[in-house]
């Protein structure tokens, strides 16, 4: 009885990979769903494919290292990502600091991320909202680079535009990268993450 109730508590989910962007062949390949990009491409080096619907988003679990990880893509759009990943975060009780979110940050050239333990939401539409309904801001997140906004472009035009063939190209480079960091942040090594790969 016992032995029963230790596999179940170590069967539980102990960390949530978030990619963040907008549901819908309408996005595909857009600049705000560089984080969508990027956990799929973690699907796909991990063999799994993130594809059943649960916490209003696109979800499988699969483990990384000896832990236990749900893969997320929100389908609430963009700037309600936080209802998807909070409704996650309760379920299985996941505190934020082993939540790790992805996402476009448009102060990057595309090919380059960085990598943050925790910080405020920078304007960032999607984190503001996961900050302002978990009421905290201390979870490690991984800004994906997708270019800086040309003088003429409004915000939401540029971030809602398709990546050129090259930049794409470029884009999942950088995202195989992100896959090896995420990878050494749950088994401990943040550090030596930011070390390799922050711009």
């Amino acid at each position: 009885m016992f032995f029963r109730k230790k596999e179940a508590l170590s069967s539980s989910v102990e960390y949530i990979v978030v990619g963040l962007g907008n549901s819908g062949t309408k996005y595909e390949n857009t600049r705000h769903n560089a984080g969508f990009i990027t956990v799929d491409a973690l699907a796909d080096k991990l063999g799994v494919r993130i594809d059943r619907i649960k916490y209003k988003s696109l979800v499988t679990t699969c483990t990384i290292g000896d832990k236990k990880v749900l893969l997320m893509k929100p389908s609430t759009y963009m700037n309600n990502s936080g209802l998807a990943v909070v409704e996650a975060m309760n379920f299985y009780k996941v505190k934020p600091e082993n939540v790790i979110v992805i996402f476009d940050d448009i102060s990057l050239d595309v090919g380059k991320m960085r990598i943050r333990r925790k910080g405020s939401d920078g304007g960032h539409n999607g984190i503001k909202n996961i900050i302002y309904l978990s009421g905290s801001d201390q979870f490690p997140r991984i800004k994906m680079g997708v270019g800086h906004k040309p003088e003429k472009w409004q915000l939401a035009d540029w971030v809602l535009s398709r990546f050129s063939e090259d930049e794409y190209k470029t884009l999942s480079k950088t995202a195989e990268n992100a896959c090896t960091a995420v990878e050494l942040m749950i088994s401990g090594e943040t550090d030596k993450a930011m070390n390799l790969f922050n711009s």
